[in-house]
């Protein structure tokens, strides 16, 4: 009977039908499904945690979170004690968290609430926005990779570029535009901030970085993990590196994100008014493998309530940009040559989308 089963399975039109609703997961979960569909099924090999740890040793690798001091360091030691901690974390984990980063908390949760609503509208006015066109200026879709993937995850997105092209306030949903314009320019200075201290951890110049065009774009996904019957079965997002130079990510207090470092999946714990920074591929490649872009995942929820996060990913994307990356020139000598060959971010980013997530790291390809 199994084999039979097996073979009536026909996973292209399933993937077909689910698309054709233009509801994303959020409208399997409003028609009341009781068990998650096969096409959201994942091995079990990429649902569980390779390495368990004892909790004591859990206790001590976390991830380290930062205190900014509102962007302002009037003393010189703790500036250059936190730009340590940055160094060591980007190193280490690929991964820390801000506190005190100058972005307003109450537009924090502005924030998280304009996600909640776009997604938390009526079917028939979230539908308009649907769609897998991604020259359009703003796209609410479920699984980018939907057709390529092994396996679909059990979340919803909507996305847009803020820079360096911004859309025009109309492009955007007049249920979340306000706060999205209002927040991304709070991101933006944010990331050039981070990048300054990026690059004297590097013990580069305080602007490298930013000259580079490192901070130049921005591209932002507004995730909806609604919540699942069977969690056990499927992820929110399959395990993945960004492919951003630095994504600034803001979650809300459900957790589920997990880093994986030495084949363990760690927990990133909630901290209120933070938020989680993580290094990307193409900071990785620039660094010359200084700064590591570390695999991460987020499980399928587990809560009542739907999980939002937001997260702005430091790229140009797939739009044109003829400049070309490579190993920064102060970091690689004859001991430690380079280890990638030179991209532009938009070749990057196209191998990086076609590949999908597959749980391999796009940078193995543009090794030399």
């Amino acid at each position: 009977m199994e084999t039979i089963k097996l073979a009536s399975y026909d996973r292209v039109t399933e993937l077909k039908a689910f698309d054709n609703t233009k509801t994303g997961v959020k409208g399997l979960v409003d028609a009341g499904v009781s068990e998650v569909p096969r096409i959201f099924h994942h091995s079990s090999l990429k649902l569980s945690n390779s390495k368990p740890l004892s909790s004591d040793l859990q206790h001590i690798t976390t991830i380290p979170t930062f205190d900014l001091g509102g962007r302002v360091f009037e003393d010189e030691t703790k500036r250059k004690k936190v730009i340590q901690g940055i160094k060591q974390a980007s190193e280490k984990w690929g991964f820390f968290q801000v506190i005190n980063h100058g972005v307003p908390l109450d537009l924090l949760e502005e924030m998280k609430e304009g996600v909640r609503g776009f997604h938390e509208q009526p079917p028939e006015v979230r539908k308009q926005y649907y769609g897998r066109d991604f020259s359009r200026r703003f796209l609410y879709l479920s699984n980018f990779d939907l057709f390529s993937s092994p396996a679909a995850n059990w979340r919803d997105t909507f996305s847009f570029t803020i820079a360096p092209d911004p859309p025009k306030p109309e492009d955007l949903p007049e249920i979340c535009r306000d706060v999205v314009l209002e927040y991304t320019k709070h991101v933006m200075k944010l990331g050039e901030f981070l990048f300054e201290m990026l690059s004297e951890a590097l013990e580069l110049e305080p602007n490298h970085l930013n000259e580079m065009d490192c901070s130049k774009g921005l591209l932002m996904l507004n995730h909806y993990y609604p919540p699942c019957p069977e969690p056990d079965l499927t992820l929110g997002t399959s395990p993945h590196s960004d492919s951003s130079f630095l994504t600034v990510l803001l979650p809300d207090q459900i957790e589920g994100l997990q880093v994986n470092r030495e084949e363990h999946w760690y927990d990133v714990p909630h901290v209120p008014g933070a938020l989680i920074i993580n290094i990307g591929d193409l900071l990785q490649l620039i660094t010359n493998d200084k700064f590591v872009s570390l695999e991460h995942r987020v499980l399928a929820n587990r809560a009542t309530r739907a999980r939002v996060s937001i997260a702005c990913f430091f790229t140009t994307g797939v739009r044109p940009n003829p400049r070309l990356y490579g190993p920064i020139r102060e970091l690689v000598s004859e001991e430690n040559p380079p280890k990638y060959r030179e991209t532009t971010i938009r070749d990057y980013v196209a191998y990086y989308n076609a590949k999908g997530l597959d749980g391999t790291s796009a940078l193995l390809d543009f090794k030399i």
